[in-house]
């Protein structure tokens, strides 16, 4: 009897435990906890960690230059060279892709044929030396694959013989930097014109919200092809990437500003906002001491939220033609390789990309619903 009522004395003291620290956690701790029992939200998160990763690193995980200075003359729309440990020749602790001959004739519409030399085999190799990348601030040479003779292409080559497992990690990166560019920019003006919007009230806020209505009743696709017309062929790749990300910006913010000024005027008559009125707090304290962070869960939901509308836009506009274009790496530019009816018919393996699009959007996706459901303080309550 002494053991079964130990215990249970035991138990009943975990149990306590657990709701004094429930109950004592603060916001960010409780949309964590929140967040770890839903499973699709972390197996997005897991994904969309592993997908940035790889594009930050792409120049290390990728064998070659995705450029046209590292393109292969000798493989143009090669198909994917797939390793293998075994074959008719018999088995091998290295893997090996084959060497190969391509030929056009007119017996195939002078389209390239790939002849395989199954006798002679390349084997992949970790660690080698090849293009010259930036990593960090720092130049390296080290790649994590390569073969040790010619040139391994795990999806194969497009049209002029890039590497499109190269082309595919650098794209997400690019993808991915103008979504946060964008994503930043509508962020702040969000904040300040919502801020300025919901605690004022009054005039200001009619004014500043006609200003809201007219940007979001522009349409994107007429007004980047206005814009795609004025910008001369003579910008950088660095230039038209600059000016992408400012526009999906400052197209971006009216959504979530309208959600700032929604919670500031039913909040800014709060007691604790007069209480800081009486002692002197300026306009601005008060708004970004004490009005925005009473609802920064709902913000930073809405800043995850608004990532795959900005890659789906960035991608959307590459894809048209209105968008960033090569030499530039992205998403969209790659996408419109797809768009060929003879890539559709002999060349499948240029949809690849296309499966890493779905997956980061998704990825997206998955996290800003669990975050949104997290944050909510009475999603227990619902189920």
């Amino acid at each position: 009897m002494t053991d079964t009522a130990t215990i249970e004395e035991a138990a009943a003291n975990v149990d306590q435990s657990r709701k004094e620290a429930y109950f004592t956690a603060g916001q960010g701790q409780l949309i964590w906890t929140r967040f770890k029992k839903q499973r699709a939200a972390m197996a997005g998160a897991a994904v969309l960690v592993i997908l940035i990763l790889s594009g930050m690193f792409a120049s290390f995980l990728t064998p070659y230059d995705p450029t046209i200075e590292g393109r292969n003359p000798d493989y143009q729309n090669g198909a994917p060279n797939i390793p293998k440990f075994w074959d008719e020749n018999g088995f091998s602790f290295r893997p090996f892709i084959y060497s190969y001959e391509r030929t056009r004739s007119i017996e195939t519409n002078f389209r390239w044929v790939t002849k395989i030399n199954r006798d002679k085999r390349r084997y992949v190799v970790l660690f080698p030396e090849g293009d010259k990348y930036t990593l960090l601030g720092m130049t390296f040479t080290t790649h994590l694959f390569g073969v040790d003779e010619g040139k391994i292409h795990l999806f194969g080559t497009d049209g002029t013989g890039k590497d499109i497992f190269s082309r595919t990690f650098h794209s997400i990166n690019t993808s991915l930097a103008v979504g946060t560019i964008g994503v930043l920019i509508a962020f702040v003006m969000a904040l300040i014109i919502g801020g300025i919007s919901g605690y004022y009230g009054g005039w200001v806020d009619s004014i500043l919200q006609m200003v809201t209505d007219a940007v979001r009743t522009v349409p994107a696709i007429p007004l980047f092809m206005a814009i795609a017309a004025f910008i001369p062929d003579t910008v950088s790749s660095e230039g038209r990437f600059f000016i992408i990300s400012l526009i999906l910006g400052f197209i971006g913010w009216p959504t979530l500003a309208r959600r700032v000024r929604t919670h500031l005027l039913t909040e800014r008559n709060q007691e604790y906002v007069l209480a800081a009125q009486l002692c002197g707090a300026s306009s601005g304290h008060i708004i970004g001491r004490h009005l925005l962070p009473s609802f920064t869960s709902y913000i930073i939901v809405d800043l995850i939220i608004s990532f795959p509308y900005m890659v789906l836009s960035e991608t959307a506009l590459s894809f048209i033609g209105l968008g960033l274009k090569e030499p530039v790496n992205s998403l969209g530019v790659m996408l419109q390789n797809v768009t060929k009816a003879d890539v559709l018919l002999n060349y499948q393996w240029n949809f690849i990309p296309v499966i890493f699009f779905i997956t980061l959007v998704l990825a997206f996706v998955f996290v800003g619903d669990g975050l949104r459901d997290a944050a909510d303080p009475y999603s227990d309550t619902k189920k």
